[in-house]
């Protein structure tokens, strides 16, 4: 094993976050010159999808990536919390209006994320990954094997962006949850995911046998090193969660937890209603039993991408 702070450019980390960055400027610009009403992409979701990048590179590269890889829990949680609670945000945000409703257009897709955008299915998700992504047998494969860090890196962003999405409701044909709904929601997502926080402060020794050189890394034992890891995990979530949450729930207004009828629609919002309804009435199937639903609650409102 390296030296803790052994100097590592993350070359392959590097040329995919530079080829997917392009991919998704090129398809903005295509999107933009093959359409009869293109959408600009704006100054405000460039600086978003900049952090994204930014957030990125500081969790996936030297010296964190290495910490967390071998060396330290801490940071380990430091980084699953950067790509949960800042990449997938910030992402969410960001992309180009016109790349986010084709990437989320295809049927499957649509459909996955229509029922995963339901509290109760998007908590049991993130904390299905967030969880399932930290016990001691993962944690130690993880360490020697630089495709499945790729895998739980990818997969917790994913966590991330299941999280958000009922919060920001930027995804076509999927509204945000009203200001106290949201509240609640954020508020158990800042709780029953960490749970697995009090097992890491209350074990009476060390769980990951992969972090043993804690000491030479950071100054602190594995257990203490775990001990801390639970607190900034279990505190960042409740954190930034419910910062979130009380901030929007104080912005609000009475009337914002009901359905008004003068909010302008969406027209991508209108469209994505119509394709999923014309998905049901062709017989198409989504999932092993029965056929997607079309959301029934009602038609999505808000702003409408600038033009």
């Amino acid at each position: 094993m390296h030296r803790p702070y052994a100097w590592d450019f993350h070359l392959t980390t590097w040329v995919i976050l530079v080829i997917a960055v392009s991919v998704i400027v090129l398809g903005h610009r295509r999107l933009r010159r093959t359409s009869a009403h293109p959408i600009r992409w704006t100054r405000h979701d460039i600086w978003m999808f900049a952090g994204a990048a930014a957030a990125c590179v500081i969790a996936l590269t030297w010296p964190l990536a290495d910490l967390a890889a071998h060396w330290s829990l801490t940071a380990l949680v430091i980084q699953r919390l950067i790509l949960i609670l800042a990449v997938a945000p910030l992402l969410l945000l960001g992309l180009p209006y016109d790349v986010l409703e084709w990437i989320t257009r295809p049927g499957l897709v649509d459909a996955a994320l229509n029922r995963g955008r339901r509290p109760a299915t998007a908590i049991v998700f993130v904390t299905v990954i967030t969880v399932g992504s930290m016990i001691p047998p993962v944690v130690q494969a993880q360490a020697s094997s630089s495709p499945l860090r790729a895998l739980l890196s990818l997969a917790a962003v994913g966590a991330g962006l299941v999280l958000w999405i009922p919060v920001l409701g930027r995804v076509p044909g999927i509204s945000r949850l009203k200001p106290m709904v949201r509240f609640g929601y954020l508020a158990a997502q800042a709780v029953v995911p960490a749970f697995l926080s009090f097992v890491l402060i209350l074990s009476p020794h060390p769980l990951y046998a992969v972090f043993s050189g804690s000491k030479a890394a950071i100054d602190l034992r594995p257990l203490n090193d775990q001990q801390i890891a639970g607190f900034v995990s279990k505190l960042t979530m409740l954190i930034v969660l419910l910062t979130v949450g009380g901030f929007g729930l104080a912005k609000s207004k009475p009337a914002d937890d009901e359905v008004s009828l003068s909010e302008p629609l969406v027209w991508a919002d209108v469209q994505r209603q119509f394709e999923r309804v014309d998905r049901l009435t062709s017989g198409r199937r989504y999932g092993p039993d029965q056929p997607m639903q079309p959301d029934e609650e009602q038609i999505p409102k808000g702003e409408a991408p600038n033009p």
